[in-house]
This record gives structure tokens, sequence and C-alpha cells, in this order.
């Protein structure tokens, strides 16, 4: 049975709005009807007002992360809680909030360790979101957020400052968050460190932008777009390696005094890259692989490399955030002009702007398209 707007069903209320759903692997995106349930125990029912168009959607689409077809999609959001459900007390109706996908349990060992930015039993909402014919989806990273509202777990709701701006604060939600987290967090890239990134995407920059922060001396990007080049220069880098046009381990090997960088962030997601990532960082130096790979790729080092070279191969989850902590102190540095994140957004777009947009991101002509609702 399909449900309209304010029709009851044996949960409650539910709300008809317009989404974004991928059908079928491969297939175009579609604009279509989506029923949202009221928010059950532990629940919040957000309107978005604005979401980034991220690579890792795309992926959804293609089937890179899973097979469970139709899938809402959108994740890198922000907007204004509807309502609660039971329950719940970090967030009430009217709150602005950037929604995140690590709500923390609290009681995971992860957590109990003191490590809730590895928290391994996040929380998602429980009731789903469905089509009209009632045909359940799967939001992406558990939010679903390219729709007018969405149905989310309660802890997955950020407050922040509302005087950011909605198409700004949400790109802390993923892209921005997962690349000034893989510098700051994960690589702890701190003043005077020599830092490499390969791959100058949204998630590129953004790990650029904070080994910047962070006081790094050096700070080389890497890519095969000039124009990716030119927008890292203006994020920080200091200096930029076109790879079509030269070896990166040996340039950045030639920047750093021989040696190599301190922090080398591989953004890109490929075997080739992560190679270039592990041979261009210094003895006992960090790698951090940002780059979402697909499930068919493999790497193959020297085990004799693995032991000699030494130092950390980590992979950055989120940017190993908080977002409890991490959104309000980076919305904060925003509002004092210390931190340039309108920067990323290169175009604001509607609901039936995806596809189109899917394909300038993979052209490289943008940093971040953003859905305004």
């Amino acid at each position: 049975m399909a449900y309209r707007s304010g029709m009851q069903d044996d949960s409650g209320m539910t709300t008809s709005v317009r989404g974004v759903i991928a059908r079928a692997k491969g297939e175009p995106v579609e604009v279509t009807t989506v029923l949202v349930p009221e928010p059950g125990p532990g629940e919040a029912r957000v309107r978005v007002q604005a979401c980034g168009v991220c690579h890792t959607d795309l992926h959804y689409r293609e089937g890179g992360i899973g097979e469970d077809f139709p899938y809402l999609l959108g994740h890198e959001a922000a907007g204004v809680v509807e309502s609660v459900g039971a329950g719940v007390t970090g967030v009430a109706p009217g709150d602005f909030v950037i929604l995140n996908w690590r709500a923390v349990c609290g009681q995971c060992r992860a957590c109990k360790r003191g490590r809730p930015w590895y928290c391994f039993a996040t929380h998602n909402a429980q009731q789903k979101m469905t089509l009209e014919d009632g045909t359940p989806l799967s939001p992406a990273l558990g939010i679903g957020a390219f729709v007018e509202q969405t149905l989310v777990a309660a802890g997955q709701c950020t407050k922040v400052d509302p005087a950011v701006p909605p198409e700004v604060a949400g790109l802390l939600g993923c892209g921005v968050m997962a690349g000034l987290g893989a510098a700051i967090n994960t690589g702890g890239v701190s003043r005077g460190d020599s830092v490499a990134v390969i791959g100058c995407g949204g998630v590129g920059d953004a790990a650029v932008l904070g080994a910047y922060l962070a006081g790094a001396h050096t700070i080389i990007a890497v890519d095969v777009d000039p124009r990716k080049l030119e927008w890292a220069r203006q994020f920080g880098a200091t200096h930029v390696i076109n790879s079509r046009e030269a070896d990166p381990v040996a340039e950045i090997q030639a920047l750093t005094g021989g040696n190599g960088a301190d922090v080398v962030i591989e953004a890109v997601g490929r075997p080739e890259t992560y190679r270039q990532a592990f041979y261009a960082r210094d003895l006992a130096g960090t790698l951090v692989q940002v780059g979402v790979p697909t499930p068919d790729m493999r790497i193959e080092l020297p085990l004799l490399d693995l032991f000699g070279r030494g130092g950390a191969l980590r992979s950055s989850w989120y940017g190993d955030c908080l977002p409890e902590r991490d959104f309000p102190m980076l919305t904060g540095l925003y509002l004092q002009g210390r931190l340039p994140l309108e920067k990323f957004v290169s175009e604001t777009i509607a609901l039936d702007g995806i596809e189109d947009a899917f394909a300038k991101m993979e052209r490289g002509e943008v940093l971040r398209s953003v859905v305004k609702l």
C-alpha cells in the first residue's frame, strides 16, 4: 500500500518527499517520491537544506559498495531537525545540524577503550524509508540525504552554529572532514613536517588544507590535472607535481632533501598511487590512505620493503573524526575566517542535476557540486 503525506500507517505518520535514488547498478539516478516515517525511539527526521555530491555516491550507483539496491543517495549534508522520537535529548526540533555517519555507540570495544572515532557499532535509524510501493530504500552511509527530508539516528545529528551556510556546513559531513582528518587526526601532521598529498580532488585538497592548518613546512600536491594542482595551491600547497610529466616519488624525494615526506596522504584509492605513496615517504614515515578503493583492487609490495622502511601504514576512516568534537570546532574556525570551506563549493544545483554533477566530478571539473533544497 502506498502512503501519502499525512496518511496513517501502523508506525505513525509518513511524509511524502522528493528524493534521488539509484534503482539498479550502473543506471542513471532518478528523482522520485520517498516516504519518510515519523521518528521512532532514538531517531530524528531532518529537513535537508544542502547536500554535497560525493564520489562515494557514485560508488553506490556503480555497485562498488554493495548490492542493496535501490539506494537513497546523498550523505554529505546539513539541515534542520523537524521532529525527534522518544528518548532523544541531544537535539531538538529547530536545531541546525550536520549529518554524520559515525553515531558512536559508547559500548563497543573501541568506545570503551577511549577511541570512539573507531566505533564498531555506529547507530542508524531502525525504520526504513520506502518508495510509494513499499520497497525499502538503503540510505547511503545510513543517511540518504539527496531528499527533502530524511530519517536518521539522532546521534547522526551534530548541532552546530546556524550562522554557517548549509552548503558549507554539509561538506564537513564527509569529504572535507575526511581530508582534514587524514592530515590532522590520522597522519598527526605537526609544525615543520613535510607532507605530500597524492590526488587533489575535494578530499585531497582538504588534506592539503589540514596540513597547512597544522603548520607543515613543505606541502606537496600531486595530480595529473593542472586545474586540480592550481586548486591545491589555493589551499596551501607549497609545491605541485604533475605525475603525467614526472615521477612523483623522485620529485617528492628531491623536494625533501632526498629523504621523502614525513607524511604521505593517498587520496585516490588505487594500487599504483598507493605504491607511490609508500615509496615517497621518509624512512619511518607515515602513509595515510583516505582514497576509497573498489573491492577488486589488490596491492603487492616486497615484504622486505615493508620491514625495512618501517613507519606506519594507516587507513583513515572519516578522517578519524569525532563529530561532536570536530564539527563545532571546525565550523567555529570557518566563522572566524580561518577555514575557507567556501572554496570547496564549485556550484550549487537542484535535485535533478545530480547525474550531470557525477559527470563533472569524473571529468575533474568541480571540487564539489552541492545540492540546495
